[in-house]
C-alpha cells in the first residue's frame, strides 16, 4: 500500500505533460524507439485500469468468502473522490484471525501468494498487479470496529466496504516516518476528505507524534483546517 500508507503506507503520484515529442494516439513518435521488451512490454497501457480491475476482482472474491474486509490506501481515497494516483498496488484491510481463511479464498479464485518478509501483511499478485492484505495497520492492528464502520462505495462500479475517511487519513500519518514524510499526497487527501474527518479527535490521537503533528500544522497554515485552540500554559 499505495497502509504502503496503506493502509499502511501512502503512496505519491507522479503527473505527466504530454509534449510535441508524444507519441499520437494509436501510434508512436517518430524516431521513437520500438516496443519495450519483458515485463514492461505485459503492461496494460492504462496502469490505473488495471489496478482497478484487481481491485473488483480481489473484493469479489473476499464477498464471496465472508470475510470482513475493507479497501485501503490509494484506492480507497479514489473511492473517497480523491484524484486517482495509484502507484503500484491495491491495498485491503482484513483481520489477523482470517489470514489463513482469506489466504484460501484467494488462492481458489486464482490469485497468487507472494512470501513477504513483513509480518503485518500478506502480499499477493494477480496478473502483473500486486495486492496488499494488511492485519496490522502502522497505528495498530485491523479491528472489527474499524471494518464496521467502513461505508460500502462504488469502485469502478462494483461496491465494497472501504475505509472510513478518518480511518483512511489516520493510517496515512501513522504510517509516516523519517524515512518515509512524503505530504504531497496526504495534502490531496486531506483537501478532498476535510468535511468528512472530525480533526480535532484525530489532532488529540497524533498529537504525540512529530510528523503527524507537523503535517495537521501545515494544513492549518494552508487554511486548509480551522486552527486548533491555544494549549493552556503550565503553572
Amino acid at each position: 500500500m499505495d497502509q504502503a500508507p496503506t493502509g499502511n503506507r501512502s503512496d505519491g503520484r507522479r503527473l505527466h505533460v504530454a509534449g510535441s515529442g508524444d507519441a499520437p494516439p494509436g501510434g508512436r513518435a517518430p524516431g521513437a524507439a520500438g516496443p519495450p521488451s519483458g515485463r514492461a512490454a505485459s503492461l496494460p497501457q492504462d496502469h490505473t485500469q488495471a489496478i482497478l480491475e484487481t481491485t473488483k476482482h480481489v473484493a469479489a472474491l473476499l464477498k464471496a468468502s465472508g470475510h470482513p474486509f475493507a479497501l485501503a490506501g490509494s484506492v480507497a481515497a479514489h473511492a473517497h473522490g480523491v484524484p486517482a494516483g495509484f502507484q503500484h498496488d491495491t491495498d485491503f484491510c482484513i483481520r489477523s484471525e482470517d489470514v489463513d481463511g482469506v489466504v484460501q479464498a484467494l488462492r481458489d479464485g486464482g490469485v497468487e501468494i507472494v512470501p513477504a518478509p513483513e509480518d503485518w501483511l500478506v502480499k499477493a499478485r494477480s496478473g502483473d498487479e500486486d495486492i496488499d492484505l494488511i492485519f496490522h495497520l502502522a497505528g495498530g492492528p485491523v479491528t472489527d470496529a474499524m471494518l464496521e464502520r467502513a461505508p460500502v462505495l462504488a469502485v469502478d462500479s462494483v461496491r465494497m466496504p472501504v475505509l472510513a475517511p478518518y480511518d483512511l487519513l489516520s493510517s496515512l500519518l501513522a504510517a509516516l516516518s523519517e524515512h518515509h514524510c512524503d505530504f504531497a499526497p496526504l495534502l490531496t487527501v486531506a483537501r478532498t476528505l476535510r468535511e468528512l474527518i472530525d480533526w480535532d479527535a484525530l489532532r488529540e490521537e497524533h498529537q504525540r507524534n512529530p510528523l503527524p503533528d507537523a503535517f495537521l500544522y501545515l494544513l492549518e497554515r494552508l487554511g486548509v483546517i480551522e486552527p486548533r485552540e491555544p494549549r493552556e500554559a503550565g503553572p
